[in-house]
């Protein structure tokens, strides 16, 4: 059993060594434990203190793509040297390492496939109240658009089994954490989580620059994984304001009408009209959008296929060679 840990990195030569001297280097039911650092365009000596550490891998961006796609690709190199589990964590030093075997126990115990570190967000410090509130809202509508329990759904710190890690897509390039619970929860994936601890804040968060941009970008998100899993659901419901809207307009002219004074209302009809049949096509676009949902959950399917076909061809490919 191998397991992989992953730190996306940015400019992180100060606090990358404090991360990864934090790693276990041992953990009961894993044989093999290696470290990857994903250097997304870093200007700084972060590949150097990696190399220096003892990093099994790196992978290299050019220039700076962002943690979502830094991730993703720290996912593949990841399947591509064999892992079994994978540990997505930072290189702030964040989340305790100690914990790394608490994360990766239900997928040991083949309870989950992705788990998810919950952070005690009330009791970090260096959280500010409105901070605070507005990562517990988040959680609530990720909650709610994934179908899961999962309380923490900002925790980069989780955990993937190999199974889960070949399904895995990320389509924004903001971040992954968010869309990923979404996916897992209406693609039925297990997924669960467990208490973890935190460190001290070593620098700012580098994610957003403002309040303001991580709840719009966040919620953002979140609507737009939704939509590609349930956009039946969604178009439907967005789909039923015009229509009852109109619907009673309509009703009040019927009335009105047979009243003797409908005449002088003709602008009502024309609004009902208007509102009934833009209602009607929100739910025809619901439809076509379902289709393509449909679609994209074969090809989620024919991707993971050919992914795993790719990295057990690569892996034999690698044994003949020696």
């Amino acid at each position: 059993m191998k397991l992989i840990i992953q730190i996306p990195c940015y400019n992180e030569a100060e606090t990358l060594e404090i991360a990864l001297n934090a790693l276990p280097k041992q953990i009961d039911g894993i044989d093999t434990i290696e470290y990857l650092i994903i250097n997304d365009g870093s200007t700084d000596s972060t590949v150097e203190v990696a190399r220096n550490w003892g990093v099994h891998h790196i992978v290299n961006f050019k220039q700076n793509k962002g943690l979502a796609k830094g991730f993703m690709a720290g996912l593949d190199a990841c399947l591509r040297n064999g892992a079994d589990i994978i540990v997505n964590t930072d290189a702030d030093n964040q989340y305790c390492g100690d914990d790394i075997e608490k994360l990766v126990q239900p997928i040991l115990e083949r309870k989950a496939d992705i788990v998810i570190g919950e952070r005690p967000i009330d009791q970090t410090e260096h959280f500010s109240w409105l901070k605070k509130k507005l990562q517990h809202f988040g959680s609530w509508v990720v909650r709610k658009a994934s179908n899961t329990d999962i309380p923490d759904a900002p925790s980069g710190f989780r955990a993937y089994s190999r199974e889960a890690a070949l399904q895995m897509n990320v389509v924004n390039e903001y971040t992954y954490t968010l869309e990923q619970i979404v996916q897992a929860g209406r693609t039925k994936i297990a997924i669960t989580s467990v208490p973890i601890r935190t460190n001290g804040e070593l620098r700012p968060s580098r994610l957003f620059s403002s309040m303001f941009g991580y709840v719009k970008k966040s919620m953002l998100t979140i609507i737009r994984a939704y939509l590609m899993y349930k956009p039946m659901r969604f178009f439907t419901t967005l789909g039923c304001f015009p229509f009852l809207i109109g619907f009673a307009l309509g009703i009040r002219y019927i009335v009105l009408l047979c009243s003797g004074g409908g005449q002088g209302n003709v602008q009502s009809l024309i609004l009902c009209s208007m509102l009934i049949l833009i209602g009607v096509m929100i739910w025809v676009v619901g439809l076509l959008a379902d289709v393509m949902s449909a679609n994209r959950k074969i090809l989620q399917e024919i991707q993971a296929k050919v992914r795993k076909m790719d990295y057990e061809l690569e892996e034999m490919n690698g044994k003949s060679d020696q």
